[in-house]
């Protein structure tokens, strides 16, 4: 038996920029690298999540001097975004060390959404549904939070590098998933 082979040569399949084809090691994306932060700038927030809809084309014109297609019209694949409103449920203070940044602390709020919720369980249905009904007693009937505001002021004492934790509203998104996503 001999082994096959081509009988003409042939172009390859598939590009060479797509390789090692293997599974994401994570489903969700990541943010890498937040932007630089500029201190002259009001606190603002560099990073927000979106689902991908679908995908239509646009006609452009394209300007780029010495090139052929400058000033004419070309068709473009494009891809649709859906961008549903974040809900912020917390905020975590970094210290940065000669190693890199370390959590100080995590203030969450007092309420939850469920959506929220659900991530911290493997399945809602069967759960108690407990988290965060002790966490949200630290918030008291009178409207006094003691533990609350102190962490929060230590997080404006020593932290150098604050990020908010927020959530996306799934109720809002034509999606059969409830469970949010969470990010920082």
């Amino acid at each position: 038996l001999t082994m096959s082979h081509r009988k003409f040569k042939a172009p390859r399949h598939g590009s060479m920029g797509f390789l090692p084809k293997k599974r994401a090691r994570r489903h969700q994306g990541k943010v890498k690298a937040f932007p630089k932060d500029d201190k002259s700038s009001p606190c603002h927030l560099t990073a927000f999540m979106a689902y991908k809809a679908g995908c239509t084309h646009i006609t452009r014109d394209v300007e780029k001097p010495g090139s052929k297609l400058n000033k004419k019209e070309i068709v473009e694949a494009v891809t649709v975004l859906e961008a549903p409103p974040m809900t912020v449920v917390g905020v975590v203070g970094y210290i940065a060390t000669p190693r890199g940044l370390r959590t100080l602390t995590t203030v969450w709020a007092q309420h939850i959404n469920d959506e929220a919720r659900r991530r911290f369980y493997k399945s809602w249905y069967s759960s108690k549904r407990k988290a965060f009904n002790k966490y949200a007693q630290k918030y008291k009937e009178d409207g006094t939070k003691p533990d609350i505001d102190k962490e929060l002021e230590r997080i404006k004492k020593y932290c150098q590098v604050v990020r908010v934790i927020a959530h996306t509203s799934m109720t809002k998104l034509n999606l059969g998933q409830k469970k949010a996503h969470i990010m920082e």
